[in-house]
């Protein structure tokens, strides 16, 4: 595919529309609490919105973020696994959230879908699609983790029987702390360097998982928001908001290349919950909700089979 061929304005009308259409939607949610929208420019070249919402009834704080940003040369992060696109200049679009909810009861999540194109003078770009979404719980309930990887699923059947179980178990294997030696949550979707299928393909399935985040979050919001909670719970509720810290700040590939690539500092950590704590090697106790996390569902599972056996 050549560069006049890539459709970049056709990929930009997308991700502000699953912008859009994620903000409305998670506003109407809360019922009460708006997104402040924020448009910021990139001095090295492009911009983009974030938009934040705070203090909601249901959302304590999420973030929305769409971004295109491009330069002249690649950050370590990126030409580390991909040492041929050292001295491209380079573009990056793509919608990113986190959510995290009031109550415990409430499964933080997080969703990204994004497109990246790298140019070199005299020869084809270089470009790949990447994202998916997981599901980070404090308080787990195997009827919402079966229906998540229901919906994960049905976003990747038109594609092909294998998808689904390949970026399910990439999504195991990226979103491990592996100094904790655990899962950051019960997964979903992860892909990245997408481009084996040709460009119309890859285009789809970005489409498709995108528009499969809602279709599997929502419900699961609706079952469990006014869900009663304690204080104790909700306090272990900040605890494990921690691991979230922690992935992001010394995992996460895309906040590894934001701040790499100069990319707008308080955008790229809007992601963060707005209250954590941490205690030193706390323990949960035996036969308790908290240790059935630990134990029946922080732990890569097939959930699907398990459930339709």
């Amino acid at each position: 595919m050549t560069t006049r061929s890539i459709p970049v304005e056709q990929i930009m009308q997308f991700l502000r529309d699953l912008q859009n259409r994620i903000t409305e939607t998670l506003e109407n949610l809360d019922g009460g609490a708006r997104f402040q929208r924020e448009s910021w420019d990139r001095p090295e070249g492009g911009g983009g919105e974030s938009r934040v919402l705070s203090g909601g009834a249901v959302f304590e704080q999420a973030g929305v973020g769409f971004s295109h940003v491009m330069g002249s040369s690649l950050p370590p992060s990126a030409t580390q696994r991909r040492p041929e696109l050292a001295g491209r200049r380079w573009e990056a679009m793509g919608v990113s959230l986190v959510i995290h909810p009031l109550n415990p009861m409430v499964p933080t999540s997080h969703a990204n879908v994004r497109f990246f194109v790298a140019h070199k003078e005299g020869e084809d770009p270089v470009w790949w699609f990447g994202g998916g979404f997981d599901l980070t719980p404090y308080y787990a309930f195997r009827e919402d983790v079966v229906e998540w990887h229901r919906n994960a699923r049905a976003a990747c059947i038109p594609f092909g029987d294998d998808v689904y179980p390949r970026y399910k178990q990439w999504c195991d294997e990226y979103f491990y702390l592996k100094h904790r030696n655990e899962p950051r949550g019960v997964g979903g979707l992860f892909f990245d360097d997408l481009n084996q299928w040709d460009f119309d393909t890859c285009f789809a399935f970005l489409r498709s998982v995108g528009d499969h985040f809602l279709s599997g979050y929502v419900p699961i919001v609706k079952r469990r928001k006014d869900m009663p909670y304690t204080d104790e719970q909700r306090q272990f509720q900040l605890y494990r908001r921690g691991r979230y810290v922690e992935f992001n700040l010394i995992y996460d590939r895309g906040t590894i290349f934001g701040l790499q690539s100069g990319g707008r500092t308080e955008s790229i950590l809007m992601s963060m919950p707005p209250l954590v704590r941490w205690q030193y090697n706390w323990q949960p106790e035996p036969g308790t909700a908290e240790a059935e996390l630990y134990e029946e569902f922080l732990r890569p599972r097939d959930w699907l089979g398990e459930a339709e056996a």
